[in-house]
């Protein structure tokens, strides 16, 4: 065993991550139905072979062979001969086999007609699919927006997951190409156990009602503290008007998004630079460009505290320059110069390429002095 557990590690594999049995809804309840025909069967089968051994001091083998090929009416004929009261009791064999399969087949028909089993099933299946999610966004509330919202996933590779409780999220998942969906209330506890909330890199929610996303970052904030999440959750949530916005933010959302102010503001920007638009669209917002913008937070234990900017060098090791940084009391520095300190948790506007950012993050990260500025 601890062979083949230093194999495993050696291969680097890992075993399929599955739900909580505790929000997988169980089948055996809905095949309750079925035990009436199944213990009809066994009986009959018992009280056939029994009758043949009696009436006929047939072997126990051949006996239920032929209560098997009675029972099924599939017609071999006899594997031994037969008397008078074994044939009367052949023919009372067949009309109670008969009837119980007919019994068998209008449950069946009932329980298909109904659906309650099949939509178990493919629950079932969908939790044990989002099981395997990691660093994915729970994606809560179907509309205009999230159809929009989660193209752009697909197109940058982001999982996600997709939460409403409408009772046709099935068939608007199936529209919309939602490859995971859950049809439950988001704020519920059971939602975010079965959403997979404990590996999942943030939440969106994007509800028309202010209340709805209030009821929802109040139970994720809560759901964190009562299950030890490390690392809190980043929430986005969408809201009509300012005060909304602010409320929101209060609440613990980490970002807030107004589409009233984006569309004004893009359109503005637009009018007042027209290029800006063509410059924006091929260089940033492109899932294939070559540029990209980020903001970086620089944490206490960084080596780069108290550091000049210059002093860095991520110009030099990575590629990507720091074009803005926003302080702790949330002054925001554009353009800053060598000399400009960088002070504990202020975050860092960076652009440059996916990889020089994600080489930057690394080098912000870090406790010690890299080994990377001995050579610039």
């Amino acid at each position: 065993m601890n062979l083949f557990k230093k194999l495993k590690k050696f291969l680097h594999w890992e075993s399929s991550s599955k739900p909580d049995p505790k929000i997988v809804p169980s089948i055996y309840p809905q095949l309750k139905p079925f035990r009436l025909p199944l213990i009809l069967t066994v009986a009959i089968m018992l009280v056939g072979a029994m009758g043949y051994v009696i009436i006929d001091d047939m072997n126990l083998m051949d006996a239920i062979y032929q209560t098997g090929i009675t029972f099924t009416t599939v017609g071999f004929g006899e594997i031994a001969p037969i008397s008078q009261a074994g044939r009367i009791f052949t023919i009372t064999l067949i009309i109670t086999g008969f009837a119980i399969f007919s019994l068998a087949v209008g449950i069946l028909v009932n329980e298909i007609n109904k659906g309650t089993l099949l939509s178990i099933l493919k629950e079932r299946s969908m939790l044990y699919k989002i099981a395997r999610l990691k660093k994915h966004f729970v994606v809560c509330y179907h509309n205009d927006y999230t159809v929009e919202l989660t193209k752009e996933l697909r197109h940058n590779h982001i999982p996600f997951v997709v939460v409403d409780p409408r009772e046709d999220i099935e068939e608007l998942a199936k529209k919309h190409k939602y490859p995971y969906f859950i049809c439950a209330e988001p704020h519920a506890e059971e939602t975010m156990l079965k959403s997979h909330l404990a590996s999942a890199k943030g939440l969106i929610t994007l509800s028309s009602s202010i209340s709805d996303n209030i009821a929802l970052i109040a139970s994720v904030r809560l759901f964190e503290k009562e299950h030890f999440v490390p690392r809190p959750y980043y929430i986005i949530s969408a809201a009509q008007n300012q005060s909304d916005v602010e409320k929101l933010k209060k609440l613990g959302a980490d970002t807030v998004v107004n589409p009233t102010k984006l569309t004004a503001q893009r359109v503005s920007a637009i009018a007042s630079r027209p290029d800006m638009q063509n410059l924006l669209e091929e260089f940033l917002y492109r899932s294939d460009a070559t540029l990209t913008m980020e903001e970086v937070f620089v944490p206490k234990y960084s080596w780069m505290v108290l550091k000049k900017l210059k002093e860095t060098h991520i110009r030099d090791i990575a590629n990507t320059s720091v074009i803005g940084i926003k302080r702790k009391d949330g002054k925001f520095l554009p353009m800053p110069k060598g000399d400009t300190i960088i002070n504990s948790e202020s975050k860092l506007l960076l652009i440059g390429s996916h990889n020089g950012i994600k080489m930057t993050k690394d080098l912000i990260r870090k406790r010690i002095k890299p080994k990377e500025l001995k050579y610039v």
